[in-house]
């Protein structure tokens, strides 16, 4: 592919529990990266939609997209760089099977394991932020026990 922009857009996908947020993270496609589900945005699709669609295609997730988005990074790819939007996904459903599930795994961290594992710096500061941003936006515990 000739270098270019390619517009992307993912979320952060969490769940609050008593001990604080929790985020998950899932396997790159080639399974050597802990990374946050995220795609080209879908023509036709806003990115928070495109973003929602990629959870659950990568990660086997639904829930609530909370805007406005958190910020975004990039990374090099396909020989140009991807600009990445990235939103917050509070989970409210975690599917058994999934589009991915065979080539990608999925874990639950605290923050800081979250951003430990992840290797964009945007990328770690935007998930250590997610506590702050889970209590001005007044976001409560999920539902979701995991």
């Amino acid at each position: 592919m000739a270098e270019g922009i390619y517009r992307q857009s993912g979320v952060i996908p969490f769940r609050v529990t008593p001990q604080g947020p929790k985020v998950l993270l899932v396997t790159s496609s080639s399974g050597k990266r802990w990374v946050i589900p995220k795609g080209i945005v879908e023509e036709g699709l806003e990115p928070d939609e495109s973003a929602a669609q990629e959870a659950l295609e990568e990660a086997g997730i639904r829930g609530l997209i909370h805007l406005p988005s958190v910020g975004s990074y990039e990374y090099s790819k396909w020989g140009g760089t991807c600009e990445v939007e990235v939103f917050l996904l509070e989970v409210r459903e975690t599917l058994e099977h999934w589009e991915e599930g065979d080539v990608r795994e999925r874990r639950w961290c605290t923050v800081d394991e979250a951003r430990s594992l992840v290797e964009e710096a945007a990328l770690k500061e935007m998930i250590g932020r997610l506590p702050t941003l889970v209590e001005e936006r007044g976001i409560a515990s999920s539902n979701e026990s995991q």
